[in-house]
């Protein structure tokens, strides 16, 4: 390693300094401190130890780096802009801007060199679990004897705030017990958060807490000692059976007169008196902003230029892969690019209605076994509840600290972790991560899940039990609100299906569906599976909405339903044929796929003439207006539910053939 005690080396971490004083000022709005007091350990990472290339920034084998303290976003975009990938120096000015790079936290897809979104604190710490998995689960399956393709680390900034989030315990825990060796995390222990000194409500010995998990702790008390850090980096380095912490002292806003170590440098500008005593302490002219010394960027740049050499031997190491190799290769790429095998969807079952019921958790079980071998690379697990999500690939291994092929992972009753270490592994690209819990605790979950959306990234969740119809577990483990709540977050795709038909079908849109996370819903009841010659097929999953089984005239009435609803409204279209009223039968699976249907399509389904609509469904009410209008009603849930068994609480709560047909004829008496 170069000598880091130059005096060019301090005047680049002092530049950063400045720089993210000047963005937080200009904008009149961000977090200066963390910068200021992280810049050294920002050094260290870009300078001295991350592999990168700014002009290729998603090279397959470069170091991953996640800033899980996200608010000091300044920091990450300084390095970025110095050491050469697309951003300017106009783009640092417009900080916290509308339609800027430079977002207020770093937000994966808006600007290169940002390997995910962060900002929750505790999110980035637990995505890093699923970049670690991803990258040790690639090496099993594509390095070979002289040909090390993946070998690169995944490198993190946390924060006071992020060590004390629940999340950071869940995915800790989980790192040391899978021995995630490749993982290298800097602690920016400043001791300061929003309220003030952190001992106001947190004083537990983190390093103790840390070795407790089974990481490699370090210590390192002064965070301007740049050659400690870098040496405490290179020892984690060495590391491979423990995650690493390094546990640096720093002080937040170093270098301010009057605001270093003080809870007002954390979330707000330094004032501008107060940023010109900070450039006069660290040299700079306070009259002048966003001022970069020339050496500095040039010293960054030589830094920056060196991972094109990096990349250039990696591509000549592949390619010499790609002639030992190709198969492997061929199926690298192609997976990497998201896209699917040629002929993949041969293998989804199809279900025939004579071989009785079988609930949709049970049916989406057997999809996953069918799809495993020609879909190498999907692979996930439960929060403990594969048996009951029926989520277990029963051909294969489990992902270990051993075994490092397998493709089912035992997450522990972990599900927030679980979200965020999914997200971290479907940003990997190469691999199509899926996992499961009941629909109830989506709940403990929830974060992840909006992040996977606001990145727009391929993660597949499943989430069974999904109504009343458990039964005896009662109103705990009945969801009731959740599915609505998640259909209201954007970028999401939500299926109920009503059959093990229509649960193959939703399997294949998840898999399709790479612009965002795909929610199936599914039952732990059986339900009788619709005969695909006698209604219309389950195919049609893909509209969002279609007419199952129409009346044989004019329909007097639609009624709508999803999941385990459809079949119950389909007795209830023979009764009401009984009694000389037409009905329309309309399977609604997936309202986000039918919104993105062409108008004609969505009136050839619900014609606007036909104001007589009736939806069901075993959750809340809210949101069906829209489809139902005035004329309309809804049968769903405007309570929580109770411990009996299914079939007595959908008798309870109005989910019988007598109850919708009444309430149809209701509808029509109006």
């Amino acid at each position: 390693m170069a000598s880091t005690n130059s005096d060019l080396e301090q005047l680049g971490i002092n530049t950063v300094r400045v720089l993210s004083i000047d963005a937080v000022q200009k904008a009149n709005s961000g977090h200066p401190g963390m910068p200021m007091g992280a810049a050294p350990m920002g050094h260290v990472l870009w300078a001295h130890h991350m592999h990168y290339n700014p002009k290729n920034p998603e090279w397959p084998n470069r170091d991953r780096f996640l800033l899980s303290a996200g608010h000091g976003s300044m920091l990450q975009y300084s390095f970025l802009y110095l050491t050469g990938y697309n951003l300017t120096i106009e783009d640092i000015k417009q900080f916290r801007q509308l339609h800027s790079k430079t977002a207020g936290h770093p937000e994966y897809g808006m600007l290169d060199g940002i390997d995910i979104t962060t900002g929750p604190l505790g999110q980035g710490f637990a995505n890093g679990i699923g970049f670690a998995i991803a990258q040790q689960h690639l090496a099993a399956r594509y390095n070979k004897p002289g040909f090390d393709l993946f070998n690169y680390k995944i490198y993190a900034i946390c924060s006071d705030g992020d060590m004390m989030e629940g999340v950071t315990s869940e995915a800790a825990s989980l790192a040391g017990h899978l021995k995630l060796g490749n993982l290298i995390y800097l602690y920016d222990d400043n001791h300061i958060s929003i309220e003030g000194n952190t001992n106001l409500a947190f004083d537990e010995d983190v390093a103790k807490r840390f070795d407790a998990y089974g990481w490699h702790v370090q210590v390192v008390e002064d965070g301007n000692d740049i050659e400690a850090i870098s040496t405490a980096v290179e020892k984690a380095k060495q590391e491979t059976t423990r995650p690493s912490l390094i546990k640096v002292r720093t002080q937040i806003a170093y270098g301010s007169p009057n605001k270093v170590n003080t809870a007002g440098s954390h979330g707000s500008p330094l004032g501008e008196e107060e940023v010109k005593l900070v450039k006069k302490n660290f040299g700079f002219d306070p009259e002048q902003s966003f001022v970069v010394p020339e050496e500095v960027l040039n010293y960054y740049r030589r830094i920056g230029e060196k991972g094109t050499q990096l990349e250039q031997e990696w591509d000549e190491l592949f390619e010499a892969y790609s002639k030992e190799y190709p198969e492997l290769a061929a199926q690298y790429e192609q997976e990497r690019s998201l896209k699917l095998p040629e002929g993949w969807e041969e293998n989804l079952p199809v279900f025939k209605a004579e071989e009785g019921k079988m609930a949709t958790r049970k049916a989406s079980g057997k999809v996953l076994n069918a799809l495993a071998s020609v879909l190498p690379s999907l692979m996930g697990g439960a929060a403990d509840l594969a048996p009951s999500t029926d989520t277990l690939l029963k051909d294969y291994g489990s992902f270990t600290a051993e075994d490092r092929l397998g493709r089912n992972f035992h997450f522990g009753i972990r599900e927030h972790a679980m979200g965020a270490a999914l997200n971290g592994m479907a940003l990997t690209k190469g691999i199509i991560p899926y996992g499961a819990t009941f629909l109830i605790f989506s709940e403990y979950m929830r974060p992840p899940i909006r992040m996977a959306a606001i990145m727009k990234i391929r993660v597949v969740l499943v989430f069974t039990h999904d109504s009343i119809g458990l039964g005896e577990d009662g109103t705990t483990h009945q969801p009731v609100e959740q599915l609505m709540a998640l259909r209201a977050m954007p970028n999401i795709v939500v299926i109920r299906p009503a059959d093990a038909n229509e649960t193959a079908q939703a399997w294949k849109a998840a898999l399709q569906h790479t612009t965002g996370p795909v929610l199936l819903v599914l039952t732990r009841q059986d339900l009788p599976i619709l005969d695909q010659e006698k209604y219309a097929p389950a195919t049609n999953l893909h509209k969002g909405a279609y007419i199952l089984s129409d009346s044989e005239g004019e329909p007097d009435v639609i009624l709508i339903a999803t999941g385990s609803e459809v079949p119950l409204i389909l007795e209830a279209q023979q009764k009401l044929a009984e009694e000389s009223i037409q009905a329309r039968v309309v399977s609604m699976p997936c309202w986000e796929f039918f919104e993105v249907q062409d108008e004609a399509y969505k009136e050839s389904v619900l014609p606007k003439r036909i104001k007589k609509r009736l939806a069901v469904e075993a959750a809340s009410v809210f949101g069906w207006h829209k489809y139902v209008t005035d004329e309309g009603d809804v049968i769903g849930m405007t309570t929580f539910g109770e411990s009996a068994p299914a079939k007595d609480l959908f008798k309870e709560f109005g989910f019988t053939v007598e109850n919708v047909v009444s309430r149809a004829k209701a509808l029509l008496q109006k």
